[in-house]
């Protein structure tokens, strides 16, 4: 189940990966050949999305990894390779909105502004209707897997809307002004463009903070995650553990935790069992501060038989 599981959330991700780089080729050409800046800083947040997005698809060293390589061979591997490749497309994502932001800045002072086509307009507004499209099939994906990468996501996602929202303001605003003779509405598609830049330079910002931070938080998985598990099978009524990382913050440690329980069983149960796992791991560890655990119903998947397709007599619970 967790292998199909992993093969299905890699296929959502690749589907987002896709279409922010097919929206960003078309953003940024249309944009370029229109001379509309903001539209071509809103291809290049596309493309940072889509970097973004493959760089979380590299592998890596976790609690769920069961290759047979040398451990201390592998950390070397996961250190070298996969921030490496972080860095370099987010030092080129800071280049790029650097230039778009210099190029913005440069086109205010001259005062040469020239409107976007209608053209512009009708890609801007298809690119975010495709956008939001992508959105929620990855979201509704993740919700439905009751994965914590929803929320993460969502959070993106939510950056990306309101630098695609600001692009269109600029955009129609610029049309506006040349349409009504207000000059001074023409200076909105620069600016948006200057907004996007910002945007695009947090994007790059945040992908190197993750990336040096992002070290510890595996190392961490490595030593102290299979102490984290065995400590949480222990607890009577789970049936396995879907999903566990931890993360460390200066000497404290969080950890997100999705636990499989018996689908007969009720909320209010299922939510005991949660509570006893939290308080377990709280006791236990006492570098652990924080633990965000949640329950959901096991499904063995096809082709065995589920739990709640047996009459209640026969209803057991795995141990």
């Amino acid at each position: 189940m967790t292998r199909e599981s992993g093969r299905t959330a890699q296929a959502a991700t690749w589907s987002g990966i896709v279409g922010n780089m097919a929206l960003a080729v078309i953003k940024s050409g249309v944009g370029y050949m229109a001379n509309s800046k903001s539209l071509l800083a809103d291809g290049l947040y596309s493309a940072s999305e889509s970097a973004s997005s493959l760089v979380a698809l590299f592998p890596s060293r976790s609690v769920h990894s069961k290759c047979k390589v040398d451990k201390e061979q592998l950390k070397g591997h996961a250190r070298a390779a996969k921030p490496g490749m972080t860095v370099l497309l987010a030092v080129l994502i800071l280049m790029g909105g650097l230039q778009l932001s210099i190029s913005a800045l440069s086109t205010l002072s001259s005062g040469e502004l020239v409107a976007p086509g209608k053209s512009v307009l009708l890609v801007a507004v298809a690119a975010l209707a495709v956008k939001e499209a992508i959105f929620q099939f990855q979201y509704r994906y993740f919700r439905k897997r009751n994965q914590y990468q929803a929320m993460s996501y969502a959070l993106q996602h939510r950056r990306a809307l309101y630098c695609s929202l600001t692009v269109l303001i600029g955009i129609i605003g610029a049309m506006a002004g040349e349409e009504t003779g207000l000059n001074l509405l023409l200076y909105l598609d620069p600016t948006a463009a200057l907004i996007a830049s910002g945007f695009i330079l947090y994007k790059g910002y945040r992908m190197i903070v993750d990336t040096v931070y992002g070290s510890l938080v595996q190392e961490l998985e490595q030593e102290d995650a299979t102490d984290y598990k065995e400590t949480v099978q222990r607890v009577y009524g789970i049936i396995t553990i879907e999903h566990l990382v931890a993360r460390e913050q200066e000497h404290d440690v969080t950890i997100e935790l999705v636990i499989s329980v018996n689908p007969r069983i009720s909320i209010l149960e299922a939510q005991e069992i949660a509570n006893r796992a939290k308080t377990l791991l709280l006791t236990r560890f006492s570098h652990v501060k924080e633990v965000q655990i949640q329950a959901i119903p096991y499904d063995p998947g096809y082709p065995y038989k589920s739990n709640h397709e047996l009459p209640d007599h026969e209803a057991t619970l795995i141990q």
